[in-house]
């Protein structure tokens, strides 16, 4: 990253920017807005990254995107390139939740408001507004997927086995998935309807590092040859496509979906991935949750455009995201635009992800 900013300062001078001059040109002349995510090229960030830069333009913004190579050292040096190149505005997707205090006190202190996009800064501040659906409701779409999947509210003669599957320990994110999932599916386990096989629950157990669908392979190839021997796995609560493509790969190898008698477990995901919109029209992964960033970037380039005029921000949750730190002498929950996600499923699928254009008729599998 050596001489960044210079490299950054000379683009930005090409494009009519006066480095280091609040409210610079370039398109629009209303100046330049920093964008820095965490990587490329994977799919989920190269579309929040044409997404937030093509709203951002058309709005008369000149933008600054980097991407941070999942590095939070190379994070907060790019941010701190943007604010000594002029930027009026940041918008950030943390690769750490937690590692860039050191360059939001500098944004602070230059008066550029931050905007975390996606995922919540935590344990600073400076962090005026978040952007981002809304995390805990999305779980308890991962809760509903089971309770209509696996018809949870009709009479049962016995116990509907599931396994939990939940994301990244180090993302405060798939704490809220797990949390609103558990919290939809609790009356079941209260009432005996629906039984963890093998007992195993919490982030600490259930938890799978990275959301790598590797691990939690491996994870269930230990659960079905410890517990399921004898009993069939019935459903699996997972909180992203690639965790449950994984895990379904998994069950297939181990005879499930090869008779009636001895089905798929039911298992929902996030994301609409490729692959998951084809196993979903296949019949195998049950459904999965949408969040359409191109909704999640506009949503930020709106809030932008707003507080770049002066302006206050309406109807947003300001008790709901607090992030472990003070302002004002007062726990901080930071001001919030939360999106709702929608639930996919066969019936649903061409409506919501191919005919709104977020996957070509070929990318889904029609």
């Amino acid at each position: 990253m050596k001489g960044l900013c210079a490299v950054v300062t000379a683009a930005l001078r090409a494009l009519g920017v006066c480095a280091g001059c609040r409210g610079g040109g370039g398109e629009g002349g209303k100046g330049l807005v920093g964008v820095v995510l965490p990587a490329l090229p994977e799919e989920r960030r190269s579309r929040d990254g044409a997404a937030l830069q093509g709203g951002l333009k058309k709005l008369g913004y000149t933008v600054g995107l980097e991407f941070s190579d999942d590095s939070a050292q190379t994070q907060a040096r790019l941010i701190e390139d943007l604010i000594a190149v002029g930027a009026r505005c940041l918008v950030i997707a943390p690769v750490d939740g937690e590692g860039l205090s050191d360059a939001l006190a500098q944004a602070a202190a230059a008066k550029i408001p931050v905007i975390a996009y996606d995922r919540l800064i935590m344990k600073s501040p400076n962090v005026d507004y978040y952007v981002a659906f809304d995390d805990y409701a999305a779980g308890r779409q991962m809760g509903d997927i089971l309770v209509t999947g696996l018809k949870l509210d009709a009479p049962a003669k016995k116990p509907v086995l599931i396994e939990v599957f939940g994301g990244s320990p180090e993302d405060g994110r798939a704490y809220k998935f797990y949390d609103g999932a558990m919290d939809r599916l609790k009356p079941y386990f209260d009432s005996g309807a629906l039984k963890i096989g093998s007992g195993q629950q919490g982030m600490d157990l259930a938890g799978t590092l990275r959301w790598s669908g590797e691990a939690a392979a491996a994870r269930m190839e230990n659960l079905l040859a410890g517990y399921y021997t004898n009993q069939a796995l019935d459903g699996i609560l997972s909180p992203s496509d690639q965790i449950s493509l994984s895990i379904l790969g998994v069950c297939k190898a181990a005879g499930y979906g090869s008779a009636p008698e001895k089905p798929l477990p039911v298992a929902g995901g996030l994301g609409c991935t490729a692959g998951a919109c084809k196993s979903i029209l296949g019949g195998e992964q049950y459904a999965s949750v949408l969040m359409d960033t191109r909704l999640l970037a506009r949503a930020a380039a709106e809030l932008v455009d707003t507080i770049m005029q002066g302006k206050t921000p309406a109807g947003l949750d300001t008790a709901s995201c607090p992030n472990d730190s003070t302002r004002d002498g007062r726990a901080y929950a930071v001001p919030s635009a939360l999106l709702k996600p929608v639930i996919v499923t066969r019936e649903n699928l061409k409506k919501e992800v191919v005919d709104t254009g977020y996957r070509t008729a070929s990318e889904a599998g029609l």
